[in-house]
């Protein structure tokens, strides 16, 4: 792949250079509540700025249907863009219309334009080529290069993701390059022991990379909704937990899998179980053996956290995707917030550590943890366990290709 760096240093004064960066925060109505993706994407595009190019900054915000939705407008994201840049930011009110073009025309070296939500145009998500095709050349039509910086979509076959890619001299930008040379040394050599935590809702979203994982993985920590999949393939009985009952057949395969690997899988001892999905709900914490019939589990109990803590006191490598329960109520966050204060720990003591996005990056920011506290807080949680399942990334293999043409 061609980089950020190899663009830089060419003389960009006059040229406008598409940016493609993930800026998919959380919203609570017009105020956003975690901008870690916007402070993520800001290097890449400072970099740009400061050698002149006219900088044009594309992403998408929330799942509308193709069309314009006020709830997912990136005016919001363009006030605070400006803030974190220390400078101003040309907000278009259309992806490639005329607010767009006159953006674009209007700008000059070291300026920033942000388009509206690509997704409020169909062509960004079509599911063929054909459906893609006019919308990326239209995007394509308003730059001279283009930049991948949004690692949170480069799993997705899109227009702004891969299309314009194969229209455009393409680079990989820092954020991108930052998030495969780490996600590199979890899947090529890692420093041993390697543990993998994985939590979070559901069992069926991480099968592929649990079966992976034990090909690379010395200890797997299963804790969140999903383990309670697990503990029915052992036998306990889980309450009302959560419970993918068409999944159990597959655990017990991993678990057979496991042993015969010599990998090992660890599961919670006690859980905390509420009477209802609420944070009022009356709670207690019981062993995985006597989850009474009327309650569910709503977070790992504390042996439970001590057990992980253990587990992962000599680990030189930790990725970790998934809370261990439901940390947005106050109850039920104290496994969550347990595992990271563990995982700082071991980070001080010198072990390469990875969250992997999405709810887990939520999670230990809301617990008021700082980025700076682990080795690496992904910004793309879907992509980060693609990576590590092996599947092949289309915006990243595009990314080569357009290298190869190149050279």
């Amino acid at each position: 792949m061609k980089t950020l760096a190899d663009l830089l240093t060419r003389d960009l004064h006059g040229t406008r250079v598409l940016v493609r960066s993930d800026l998919n925060v959380p919203l609570d109505g017009t105020t956003i509540t975690d901008d870690g993706r916007i402070r993520a994407s800001v290097p890449t595009i400072r970099a740009l700025t400061e050698a002149g190019a006219r900088v044009i900054v594309c992403a998408h915000l929330g799942r509308p249907k193709g069309a314009p939705e006020a709830r997912y407008s990136l005016a919001p994201v363009a006030a605070r863009l400006g803030e974190l840049l220390g400078r101003p930011v040309t907000f278009a009110t259309d992806t490639v219309g005329e607010s767009a073009q006159a953006a674009v025309r209007d700008a000059s070296d070291g300026d920033v334009v942000l388009l509206e939500n690509l997704r409020f145009n169909a062509g960004e998500t079509a599911k063929t080529d054909e459906g893609r095709a006019e919308f990326a050349a239209a995007l394509a039509a308003l730059a001279d290069v283009f930049v991948s910086d949004g690692f949170g979509v480069v799993h997705r076959k899109q227009a702004s993701v891969f299309d314009v890619a194969r229209l455009l001299p393409a680079y990989t930008g820092g954020l991108v390059q930052t998030e495969v040379d780490v996600l590199r040394r979890l899947t090529h050599d890692p420093a041993r022991p390697y543990a993998v935590v994985l939590g979070g809702a559901k069992v069926s979203d991480k099968l592929g990379v649990i079966g992976n994982l034990l090909q690379t993985a010395d200890r797997l920590l299963i804790g969140g909704g999903m383990a309670f999949t697990f503990l029915r393939a052992q036998g306990h009985e889980v309450g009302t937990s959560l419970l993918e009952a068409d999944q159990v057949d597959a655990v017990k395969g991993y678990l057979d899998d496991a042993a015969a690997r010599g990998v090992e899988i660890v599961l919670p001892v006690d859980v905390v179980a509420a009477s209802a999905f609420s944070a009022d709900a009356e709670h207690a914490v019981v062993a995985v053996d006597a989850i009474p019939a009327d309650r569910m589990g709503l977070d790992i109990g504390p042996e439970s956290s001590a057990l992980f803590a253990a587990k992962l006191a000599d680990c030189r490598t930790v990725f970790w995707n998934g809370p261990m329960g439901a940390f947005e109520m106050a109850p039920f966050a104290a496994g969550t917030k347990a595992l990271a204060d563990t995982l700082v720990e071991i980070t001080a003591a010198g072990a390469l550590t990875v969250i992997g996005g999405g709810d887990s990056a939520a999670a230990v920011r809301r617990l008021g943890f700082t980025d700076d506290q682990f080795g690496h807080i992904s910004t793309g949680g879907g992509a980060s366990l693609e990576y590590l399942e092996g599947s092949e990334l289309p915006g990243l293999t595009v990314l080569d290709e357009s290298s190869e043409e190149q050279t």
